[in-house]
């Protein structure tokens, strides 16, 4: 298998809001908030649900990989009901191998709740239900070590249980690649992550944002500086002002389509990754790889939701 996504497995609710309705509901756009399910049910109370779709960052990135002819694999924790069986049925359409065994849990299939707003960003209220309660068990170490590389998002990471399935997988990786998922989610686990990027990663996928929390810093070239002397790879998203990538002193940029009729800026990050993930394990350059992240990004944005 070339590459194993391991992440939320969660079920994503479309809805589209005006402003007001999240300044009425003290949320932050283009944010991700943790709710519980009695929240999860007032926010979604009053609102049209526009589509439903088998998500998750990394499976959304999986899915990018499987359309595009790799051999990709996904474990993620889903209980056995009804948002779990369409979980399931969601991957396999994309012909994702789905490699969690499902069973009755006490607590349900996680949701997301994405909140569309006008300007198209996205903002997110989830439930991760049963797909929080992923732990080391769930994870199997051979299938861990027939991966070329495995993909993390960085929404996974929490202490207890999900950690000792993340710190498994690492464990018995042959190459580790992680999204850092969120600017919340950097700041949650700043020294975490920072430690991590600096001593068992080996690709991160970052936005200007969340790289710029991560090394405390005001300066993008003085963040440039950091990922060169960290000699790992670094793939960092800017919105228009494009996409670069470094490892150690190779630096390459591209440039943001332009023209594009933006809908939904949902799964950008997580379809670039998917492009520029796809450019890596087909021998492309460095160059090309963001050229194929670009590509998707650009074709996903232009629809509602995070496949293409």
């Amino acid at each position: 298998m070339k590459i194993l996504g391991i992440g939320n497995a969660i079920v994503d609710v479309l809805c589209k809001v005006s402003d007001d309705f999240l300044i009425k509901n003290s949320l932050t756009k283009s944010t991700m908030k943790l709710v519980d399910e009695t929240e999860f049910k007032n926010i979604i109370s009053s609102l049209k649900i526009e589509e439903t779709i088998s998500g998750g960052s990394v499976a959304n990135s999986i899915v990018g990989l499987s359309q595009l002819g790799n051999k990709v694999g996904f474990i993620g924790k889903v209980n056995d009901d009804e948002l779990g069986r369409k979980y399931e049925e969601g991957l396999s359409k994309e012909k994702v191998d789905y490699l969690y065994k499902k069973k009755s849990e006490p607590i349900p299939t996680g949701s997301c709740l994405i909140l569309i707003t006008p300007d198209s960003e996205r903002t997110m209220c989830t439930f991760l239900g049963t797909a929080g309660k992923i732990n080391d068990s769930d994870v199997n170490e051979q299938q861990i070590k027939n991966a070329e590389i495995i993909f993390l998002e960085g929404y996974l990471w929490d202490e207890g249980e999900p950690k000792k399935a993340f710190d498994k997988a690492i464990k018995c990786s042959n190459k580790v690649a992680m999204s850092l998922s969120d600017l919340f989610c950097v700041e949650r686990h700043k020294q975490q992550f920072f430690d991590l990027v600096k001593t068992k990663l080996d690709i991160i996928f970052a936005n200007e944002q969340e790289i710029l929390s991560l090394t405390s810093s005001n300066s993008f070239n003085d963040t440039i500086n950091f990922c060169k002397q960290i000699k790992k790879k670094f793939i960092i998203t800017r919105g228009e002002k494009g996409a670069i990538s470094i490892n150690g002193d190779d630096v390459e940029e591209c440039e943001a389509e332009k023209n594009l009729v933006i809908k939904d800026l949902t799964g950008a990050g997580d379809l670039f990754a998917a492009g520029y993930l796809h450019g890596l394990i087909n021998n492309m350059s460095m160059r090309e790889s963001l050229r194929k992240g670009t590509e998707l990004s650009s074709k996903v944005i232009q629809k509602i939701g995070a496949r293409i």
